[in-house]
């Protein structure tokens, strides 16, 4: 509970000892707290559980089952499974082990800060030795530039093209489970391959 609705808490049953109605309670704490005043309902809900006799401060226990399904012991399950294989969805995790999606859903959202990201598209991957390669060619296209004046009217471009025989991934098939913090994974675009 929140510092300024503990402290509110404590105003209504103080002013319910004074004998103020609900209505007087609510005008004093508006009057006080402004904006942030607890909402009129609340204000009253809880001048009427003072004048009953109320003494704790703090909320009632919420009705419903406990939550038994986010263990210790599932989480490091949900773990394992997530470290094996990073692609899996909610549904292939909660019966890889034995629970229910919502608490699979649970689990990776709120103790183990996960979500799931697509890979991000870059032109090209290249290897460190690719890189290096590229960059000696540039550096002696450089070279050769401030030799020969002239070079650059020479050279014909044109475009790369990437041709596959198959199918290349989707971006949701390409959906991975990360941490916020690390890096999304990367993915050369490509297209499909216009050959039977």
């Amino acid at each position: 509970m929140s510092d300024c609705k503990s402290e509110q808490r404590v105003n209504i049953k103080f002013l319910v000892k004074l004998k103020k109605s609900a209505k007087e309670t609510f005008q004093l704490l508006t009057e006080a707290y402004g904006e942030d005043c607890t909402s009129r309902a609340r204000v009253f809900e809880w001048h009427k559980r003072f004048s009953g006799g109320r003494e704790s401060l703090k909320d009632d226990d919420r009705p419903g089952r406990p939550r038994t399904a986010v263990t210790d012991d599932n989480i490091e399950k949900v773990r394992d499974v997530i470290r094996k294989d990073r692609r899996l969805g909610v549904r292939a995790v909660a019966e890889e082990v034995n629970l229910d999606r919502e608490n699979v859903r649970r689990i990776l959202r709120e103790e183990l800060n996960i979500r799931k990201f697509c890979a991000k598209m870059v032109p090209n991957l290249l290897s460190d030795e690719r890189k290096e390669r590229r960059k000696e060619l540039c550096l002696d296209l450089l070279q050769r530039i401030e030799n020969e004046p002239d070079l650059l009217n020479s050279i014909i471009t044109c475009d790369e093209t990437w041709v596959f025989t198959y199918d290349p991934e989707t971006k949701r098939q390409s959906m991975q489970w990360k941490s916020t913090s690390s890096p999304r994974p990367k993915k050369a675009r490509m297209s499909r391959s216009s050959r039977p």
